[in-house]
């Protein structure tokens, strides 16, 4: 072959390469488009019925307080914190997410109607709380694995993470409103809608491209032994090399932490927050009041994600984990003092700000930290981790609103916020002390 028939085979070669990245690129905005869309309509599912809990637990036969209210919200993530990991491991040993996205989605759909069918069958809260750990162990499998598709995209990790932030904060806005509006109707109503919402994720689900299975599919046209080699670094136990990882890089253990605490104020709020603001003593809002306080939380924290994960990519993790988590805290305890209705929303408002520019740097950095084999279990890991959390916050805070009052509980759980950003601003600056290096990592991620 001649010089130049070489270089224009070079020549064309390089086109077709730059034809591929450019339909890459677009397919991964289609999906992660459509991968948001599932989280967020996962997370619409769940907080539907937040608002009108107090009724919701009382018609499905508990008593009415904040107890049975809490038990309620317990079951469901005590199912995320066990099975959370297992849909992740799940994922990259069998080389496939989509599959599993859909059977989760459908699962917690029918779990909603079964729900919704206990008082007519004249079975008591007992049953009620088993079928939200069964409609919690499926539903997981949905959320967890979608944000983990996401993490499989190129463009960034602070973007992908961006893009699941928005989702759970838009799903989380809109549950609230609507489910405050729909549980004044009827206890029942939100259950039923939230059955809705979630069949319709597994189907958009089913339309995206699995690119766990491609990736699987691309290591097993390999060299043998660079096959087996990929396939003993999934199948061999994904978890169990993130575990060791977490044992073994004390890293790991920060966005650990952080999104630990930052959704047991996340729980803590969403079941405290619905009978703080609906209390007589305090505000006496109604279900449909309290939803939409809830929302200016979740407006800002939902709108402000994107921009502030891409944000993360450019100047590093450090500000917005740190910075975010201090002021998060400092608002949470200024809303259970707040002297008046305004100022507790003002500060709502603020706290979905804080909420926004910590979340995104917080899952990212999780990215940032593992490989991609291993990235399923570790956004379980990190889930886990989260459920834990809300755990915590439903406990802690329905424990001690219950023994000493709204105002105290406020004080601890942003007290905890602040504790562990001071505490771990040593950590988080030496893992990310610029964009110079775990930005250029996200970037490439």
């Amino acid at each position: 072959m001649s010089d130049g028939d070489s270089s224009a085979a070079t020549a064309a070669g390089g086109d077709r390469a730059a034809e591929i990245d450019t339909a890459g690129a677009a397919a991964d905005a289609t999906d992660r488009r459509r991968l948001g869309a599932v989280v967020l309509a996962v997370l619409i599912s769940q907080v539907l019925l937040y608002p009108g809990v107090p009724d919701l637990v009382v018609a499905l036969g508990a008593p009415a307080g904040i107890d049975a209210g809490m038990w309620f919200l317990v079951a469901e993530f005590g199912a995320f914190v066990t099975f959370a990991v297992v849909w992740g491991a799940l994922s990259d040993a069998l080389g496939t997410r989509v599959p599993l996205i859909v059977t989760g989605a459908l699962g917690g759909a029918a779990s909603y109607v079964a729900l919704a069918s206990l008082p007519g069958l004249g079975l008591g809260f007992g049953a009620a709380l088993l079928v939200r750990v069964v409609g919690g162990a499926l539903t997981i499998g949905a959320f967890s694995l979608s944000i983990t598709l996401l993490m499989d995209l190129r463009g960034g990790n602070g973007r992908n993470m961006g893009t699941a932030g928005f989702a759970i904060g838009l799903g989380a806005a809109v549950g609230s409103v609507v489910g405050g509006s729909l549980a004044g109707l009827g206890a029942l109503y939100p259950v039923y809608a939230g059955a809705v919402v979630l069949a319709a994720a597994g189907l958009l689900a089913a339309t995206v491209d699995d690119r766990r299975r491609t990736a699987a599919a691309n290591n097993s046209e390999a060299s043998d032994s660079g096959a087996s080699d990929s396939a003993s670094e999934t199948d061999g136990g994904g978890f169990r090399d993130v575990l060791a990882r977490a044992r073994t890089t004390p890293g790991l253990l920060v966005p650990l932490a952080f999104g630990f605490v930052d959704r047991l104020t996340a729980g803590f709020f969403a079941l405290v927050g619905v009978y703080y603001f609906q209390d007589p003593a305090t505000f006496g809002l109604s279900a449909a009041g309290a939803g939409a306080t809830l929302a200016l939380f979740f407006v800002p924290f939902a709108l402000l994600q994107s921009p502030f994960g891409a944000l993360s990519d450019r100047i590093g993790r450090f500000l917005p984990v740190v910075a975010g988590s201090l002021a998060y805290g400092v608002a949470t305890v200024g809303v259970g003092v707040a002297p008046a209705y305004p100022i507790a929303a003002a500060l709502m408002v603020l706290v979905g700000v804080c909420g926004a520019l910590m979340a995104p740097a917080t899952m990212a950095l999780v990215t940032d930290l593992v490989e991609p084999e291993v990235r399923g279990a570790a956004m379980g890991l990190f889930n886990v981790f989260g459920s834990l959390g809300f755990l915590a916050g439903f406990l802690v805070g329905g424990s001690a609103t219950g023994a000493f009052g709204y105002t105290p509980a406020f004080l601890a759980v942003g007290g905890l916020e602040l504790a562990i950003a001071l505490a771990l601003l040593p950590a988080v600056r030496s893992l990310s002390p610029g964009a110079g290096v775990i930005g250029r990592l996200g970037a490439e991620g």
